[in-house]
């Protein structure tokens, strides 16, 4: 078994430390620290500038070991099996540089395809503060209630519609709708002051995205030399491997299947970001050094 290189031995350490703390804090006392270091939409109240970088180092649910391991043990693999050949051509400095980037931007991606979602709901909410009645309301809910949303301000909603249907003149359910619109895409604090996840409140966690950009570099550096993949019965060459796995990347993304919960415009961003690096380093370096 060949040594594990300096940087990608301490990230696969930050790593597990970190997902053995979200288990025993969130066990222990309750938190959840995904709260503060996965990544959320910066229009959520739990959004903070520096989960660009640590939702990276956060993986799986805390209130599912099997999760978590499966999530973290697939990502570490990728980063031992792929990132020990960058960082060995590479060096430690410019891989870790390359690593973070391309996390960044596989944030960067998420998040713009969230505003793509979210912002015309955002939209759609200050308008019907404007114009606040039982069609408006109506056209909301036909309109805007997002598939996977929480279903208490799912079934809230609903409620409040019923009785406002029943009931077209009473004003106390036109108030009371906008409180619940407001609740549905921002969250809320229920007994105990304990937020409520919205819609805008969902955070993204892992290092996917960063692996993603390993993949590609690796395609793009080695893209003739022959893969065995488990699910393969014939070899494939490292180009041709990237550029199907992004495709189905994509198609996944466009397509968002109902339980789906698997970020892959942030692994279309990681890609992105890797490819943008890699022809920044080509045009500067050249081939001699790159």
């Amino acid at each position: 078994m060949r040594e594990i290189p300096p940087i990608v031995k301490n990230l696969i350490i930050i790593n597990v430390i970190l997902a053995i703390s979200q288990h025993v804090l969130y066990s222990s006392y309750g938190i959840d620290i995904q709260v503060y270091l996965g990544l959320h939409y910066f229009r959520s109240e739990l959004f903070r500038p520096w989960q660009l970088i640590t939702h990276m180092f956060m993986h799986g649910d805390p209130r599912s070991i099997n999760e978590t391991i499966i999530h973290l043990l697939s990502n570490m693999f990728g980063l031992w099996m792929l990132g020990s050949i960058l960082e060995m051509k590479w060096g430690p400095k410019r891989f870790l540089i390359f690593y973070i980037i391309c996390g960044i931007g596989a944030a960067l991606c998420q998040l713009g395809v969230s505003a793509l979602q979210y912002e015309p709901i955002v939209h759609a909410y200050q308008n019907y503060l404007i114009n606040t009645n039982l069609d408006q309301f109506i056209s909301f809910l036909q309109h805007h209630l997002v598939r996977g949303a929480n279903p208490f301000y799912i079934n809230r909603l609903k409620e409040n519609f019923d009785l406002w249907n029943a009931d077209p003149g009473n004003t106390l359910y036109a108030k009371l709708s906008q409180q619940r619109l407001h609740d549905y895409i921002f969250g809320a604090n229920a007994i105990g002051g304990i937020h409520v996840n919205g819609l805008v409140d969902e955070g993204m966690v892992g290092a996917s995205g960063a692996i993603m950009g390993i993949l590609f570099a690796f395609g793009y550096l080695f893209p003739n030399l022959e893969l065995m993949l488990l699910f393969l019965p014939i070899p494939i060459k490292a180009k041709w491997f990237v550029s199907i796995y992004a495709l189905f990347e994509l198609y996944s993304g466009i397509r968002n299947s109902a339980g789906d919960n698997v970020a892959h415009f942030a692994h279309i961003g990681g890609m992105l970001f890797a490819f943008i690096l890699l022809k920044i380093w080509h045009y500067r370096f050249g081939d001699r050094n790159f």
